[in-house]
């Protein structure tokens, strides 16, 4: 049986309001970000009170959460993409380090 060899990368969890999608989508391709994951109709309590996951007239209308794996270089640049977001929206972007087995699926 072939060695699995685990390589280091960064895991970005968003979460934002699903109208915004489309500007965090595009945030992640232009930063070079090979693929993520898209979880719609959270929900969760914040410095905004609870939101519910239900949807209440559209799915732009809740919230979503993007997850991607990505090189440690991409981070700064994709999290000073976001900065002027998040100054006028609300949301919320975590951080964390993981192991991942097929780098060939995250990287160039």
């Amino acid at each position: 049986m072939k060695e699995l060899n685990f390589n280091q990368l960064k895991k970005l969890e968003i979460i934002l309001e699903g109208e915004h999608q489309e500007f965090a989508t595009d945030l992640l391709d232009h930063a070079g970000v090979k693929g993520y994951t898209i979880i719609n109709n959270l929900s969760g309590k914040g410095s905004h009170g609870f939101h519910g996951g239900h949807l209440m007239f559209n799915e732009e209308a809740v919230l979503i959460m993007i997850i991607a794996a990505v090189p440690e270089e991409l981070v700064n640049p994709i999290l000073e993409g976001f900065a002027p977001f998040y100054n006028k929206h609300s949301g919320v972007v975590f951080v964390s380090d993981i192991q991942v087995t097929r780098l060939v699926k995250f990287t160039s």
